[in-house]
């Protein structure tokens, strides 16, 4: 999430559909999945094929998985029955006991109560509501009924154990939380002869000042506080969807955050963040429990030791929530809202700072003339403190990128490369930036974000190479341009004459290449074994190498790719097949050069290329004697491996007998390698 960077995708085949959602196992960091309602997948992160991914077909349909830090994974069936994976692992075909006679499970958590796992779920029938709590090592289970309530029903649950007691807590129409207490029982062996009924009590009112807070998720934060989602009705003003922390010790409402891009209407608690989605943005807010009191709850705590929570601001965007938005206050919960970009690792120290705070700076520079707006940025700079160094670096790019797209006739080239070489930066803290140089086309600006930011959005990285082919060699030419990712290699045209490198043939010839082909050396072939100069100049094979050093999500670019036109496509594809080559030319497949592509970025953007844009190319006349080439080219090197994994076990044969022999024993031996 820091890096805004999907780091996997996985999907199953067309017709089949996922049912349940994927939970990660703790202990054996592997991906759990079912689809189609019985089907069980279970893949590493290193897998790429999830239909090659281990598959079990269950005997019953699946309602949830339940992932346990300590108690591993437990998997809960639509008909009731509960098993641990290590269990149904064993006989995946088992039978599965239903004890659901018509109900229907609406809710379930599972919970650790010292080293056994505790799997609760509600069911509905008819209207009425049943609790079940089921210990799956023990084979302990326990149903209740829950108190009916009159012109209300139960919209949400959650619950959390504590002192062998679950609490558990509803969310009802009526716009209130209900709690009920379930003692975890440990006699198993007498079964009750009568359902208990489970009696609930008022835990919380959701409203305040007159406005009534219709809840849609709820999730609790500590045994005195809740936080609901839900929309914010007052009389005669349109709903607003709000996200609102609750103290229930003492009825008060403590914080509340308006969402005006709506929400999905589910929350997310984990590890003291909140998820949820505003809008088409996953947000994360971090939130921060105080000791209740009733001087807190009522907002008469005089001497708050709450630290100054005050973030960076962005003067044009803070109601969008594109840069960090915070807000304060003194009752025992401190709530901030960290946008997309600056999801990055930051702690309060609690310390009084010396000069005035980040944001207020950066507002009294707002109309600042640019010579003191930089001046005072790079003071800001040099004096933050470490732990906050990154932060206040993004919110420096992102004056100045604010101050650039203000007056479209100030630029400060140099500043903002200085920055970003210098400081370990990413596209999240200053997602403008290359906006900014793009529009500015300032490239060698973009070739170090490539370079350097492990973030970038496909759709911008595909941005980048679309204006990087679409620039003329005479205009790079006046670009001061990083080329040392290309000059040790790429062959150049001087005075009408080839200046090329030295070749070493990895194992193949033209001969060879010849005899395998059964076709006739081509002039392309021939130009090949001798060294065939750069499609592309010195300036735009080294904007090109940066392209190929940022990372992708194949899912994401390929789309972008389909988009690149054709006449662009076929020269990055003859650059590509042109630094294959190269690669090919080395014993160690590698290229010279600071930065310099590696093989497998080669063929992974080869490939991709080829993927979106096959069709157009097999059409265009211009690319068929490249298509014929490149294909000639991989099959020889196909081929040429074939024939050394013959010899592989002779070679291994021969690198053991060199073990065995004593170091002092001088012997020739004939090795016979049939």
């Amino acid at each position: 999430i820091s890096d805004q960077k999907p780091l996997g995708c996985w999907s199953v085949k067309h017709g089949q559909i996922l049912t349940c959602p994927v939970v990660c196992n703790f202990e054996t960091h592997e991906y759990i999945a079912v689809h189609d309602d019985k089907v069980l997948r279970i893949w590493k992160n290193e897998d790429i094929n999830l239909d090659k991914a281990f598959k079990a077909t269950l005997s019953a349909d699946v309602y949830r998985i339940h992932s346990l830090p300590q108690g591993g994974p437990v998997v809960l069936f639509r008909g009731g029955g509960v098993r641990t994976l290590d269990v149904l692992l064993e006989a995946p075909q088992q039978e599965i006991e239903n004890i659901l006679s018509g109900e229907a499970i609406r809710w379930s958590g599972a919970f650790m109560e010292g080293q056994e796992p505790v799997l609760i779920f509600t069911t509905e029938k008819d209207g009425e509501f049943f609790v079940y709590v089921q210990k799956p090592k023990l084979s302990s289970l326990h149903r209740y009924k829950l108190e009916p309530q009159e012109s209300a029903k139960p919209l949400c649950f959650t619950a959390h154990i504590t002192n062998q007691t679950v609490t558990l807590l509803c969310l009802y129409s009526n716009d209130s939380v209900y709690q009920v207490l379930i003692p975890l029982q440990q006699d198993t062996e007498e079964e009750e002869e009568e359902e208990e009924i489970l009696s609930k009590s008022l835990l919380l009112n959701l409203s305040v000042s007159g406005a009534v807070l219709k809840g849609t998720s709820l999730v609790v934060l500590d045994k005195d506080h809740v936080a609901v989602l839900g929309s914010l009705a007052a009389p005669g003003k349109e709903p607003r969807e709000c996200l609102t922390i609750w103290n229930a010790k003492f009825q008060t409402l403590q914080t509340s955050k308006e969402l005006p891009l709506g929400t999905s209407g589910q929350l997310w608690c984990y590890e003291e963040k909140f998820f949820l989605i505003h809008g088409k943005v996953l947000t994360v807010i971090l939130y921060k429990c105080e000791t209740s009191s009733l001087a807190a709850a009522v907002g008469k705590l005089k001497d708050s030791q709450t630290p100054d929570m005050s973030l960076f601001l962005n003067w044009n965007t803070l109601e969008d929530e594109e840069l960090v938005v915070s807000f304060q206050s003194q009752e025992s919960v401190a709530l901030k809202a960290e946008s997309r970009m600056n999801l990055r690792s930051r702690r309060s120290t609690g310390e009084q700072p010396m000069t005035l705070p980040v944001g207020q700076l950066l507002l009294n520079l707002k109309s600042a003339s640019n010579f003191v707006l930089e001046t005072e940025l790079k003071k800001l700079m040099a004096k933050a403190p470490t732990p906050d160094l990154q932060a206040t670096i993004g919110c420096v790019v992102t004056a100045l990128t604010d101050r650039c797209k203000r007056n479209p006739k100030y630029y400060p080239q140099n500043f903002l490369q200085q920055i970003v070489e210098t400081h370990e930066l990413s596209y999240s803290l200053c997602p403008d930036l290359m906006a900014v140089a793009l529009e500015k086309k300032d490239m060698p600006l973009l070739q170090m974000c490539l370079e350097r930011f492990p973030d970038i959005p496909e759709e911008v990285t595909y941005t980048c190479l679309k204006a990087f082919l679409s620039l003329s060699e005479a205009h790079l030419q006046t670009l001061d341009v990083n080329v040392d990712s290309v000059i040790c290699y790429i062959d150049v045209e001087l005075d009408d004459q080839e200046v090329k490198t030295e070749i070493v043939e990895n194992g193949f010839s033209a001969e060879m290449d010849q005899d395998m082909c059964d076709t006739k050396m081509s002039e392309e072939s021939h130009f090949r074994s001798r060294g065939e100069s750069c499609p592309v100049g010195l300036q735009k094979a080294a904007l090109l190498n940066a392209v190929l050093h940022a990372a992708y999500t194949e899912t994401f670019l390929l789309p972008h790719l389909k988009n690149l036109p054709a006449q662009q496509a076929i020269l990055f594809l003859r650059y590509l097949y042109y630094l294959y080559v190269k690669c090919s030319e080395k014993v160690n497949t590698t290229l010279p050069g600071i930065r310099s592509p590696t093989i497998n970025q080669i063929m992974d953007w080869m490939c991709l290329l080829l993927d979106a844009q096959f069709t157009v190319m097999v059409m265009l006349p211009e690319a068929k004697e490249l298509l014929s080439n490149l294909h000639k080219f991989v099959r020889a090197q196909v081929r040429f491996y074939s024939e050394l994994n013959k010899i592989e076990g002779s070679l291994q044969e021969l690198q053991r007998l060199n073990h065995l022999r004593e170091s002092q024993t001088y012997s020739i031996e004939v090795l016979e390698i049939i």
